[in-house]
């Protein structure tokens, strides 16, 4: 690690901090019924879900070799939503709700795996259109489960839906969680090095491929469905920050990774802050603003990629 990855991580981890105390000196301001006490776990909520956002964007984007990909672009937060949403209209505790999750989002990953392969000039083409059809198809199904849900509950799942972190599950195991999900992805650092510049050159230099894409398929999958878990399909976090991170700290996974984190965590926390302030006589769900940010860089990331064809 150099000095200026050093002074970058020094940096992030302030930035963390300021957002951190912002959200909770804030909160009496936005609502004067709230303290530090009621603020802090839609706080650490925030932070896990946009480090889990973040860390799975960046091993989807090794698994699949494609900058665009990311669990809400891919379809792979629909299924999870999909899922997680039937266990919770069934009246099913927060451990059948993650679970629940948890297998929508290794359905989606493994629909893929199955139809787009990871080398090819026009696998781009085809990730990108089996992730539009998979979401269109999860969008669907979780439309229909809301016709036929109880309609007392219905606002509060429509706002789930959107993204928000005022969902009244506990965040406190997301944490550890995390945490364990960071140490994974980084004891795999220096083989998806080598995992990006193909699977014959990595297993040439002794990866084992298929080992490796196993796990990163399970870890990324879980990020997901705990995410989902947490708030709800919230998009583009984890299409923003990998290439952010990629830009400053540079392509080393044992760098990007843990950057990544720290980034999509604080960014979270501070544009949930800001949808708050933004609408302070109602509700705006974060994932409205992310929606928002996060379209016009994919479209011209899209047409970035494109060109250089």
């Amino acid at each position: 690690m150099t000095r200026a990855h050093g002074l970058l991580f020094a940096g992030l981890l302030c930035l963390t901090l300021l957002a951190f105390m912002l959200a909770l000196l804030l909160a009496p301001v936005m609502d004067a019924s709230l303290g530090w006490q009621q603020q802090l776990p839609r706080v650490v909520a925030g932070f896990s879900v946009g480090g889990m956002l973040a860390l799975a964007g960046v091993l989807l984007q090794v698994l699949l070799r494609n900058p665009l990909a990311e669990p809400y672009v891919l379809g792979i937060s629909g299924g999870a939503t999909a899922a997680a949403l039937a266990a919770l209209m069934l009246g099913l505790g927060s451990v059948w709700v993650a679970s629940s999750a948890f297998a929508g989002s290794l359905l989606s990953v493994a629909v893929l795996f199955l139809l787009v392969s990871p080398a090819g000039r026009r696998s781009s083409d085809r990730l990108l259109l089996t992730g539009v059809v998979l979401a269109a198809g999860w969008g669907a199904l979780i439309s229909f489960m809301l016709v036929l849900g109880p309609e007392p509950s219905l606002g509060q799942l429509l706002f789930w839906l959107m993204g928000d972190l005022a969902h009244p599950v506990p965040p406190w195991w997301s944490l550890p969680l995390l945490g364990l999900s960071l140490g994974a992805a980084w004891v795999m650092a220096n083989s998806l090095d080598l995992l990006v510049h193909g699977d014959e050159q990595a297993a040439v230099l002794g990866v084992e491929v298929r080992r490796l894409r196993l796990l990163c398929y399970l870890v990324a999958s879980l990020l997901t469905a705990l995410a989902v878990t947490l708030a709800g399909p919230i998009g583009f976090i984890g299409l923003l920050v990998p290439q952010l991170m990629r830009y400053l700290v540079g392509a080393r996974h044992a760098l990007l990774i843990p950057a990544s984190l720290l980034a999509g965590g604080s960014l979270l926390v501070l544009l949930d802050l800001f949808s708050r302030l933004l609408v302070t006589d109602g509700w705006l769900p974060v994932g409205v603003v992310t929606a928002v940010l996060g379209v016009p860089v994919f479209l011209f990331m899209l047409r970035q990629q494109g060109g250089a064809r």
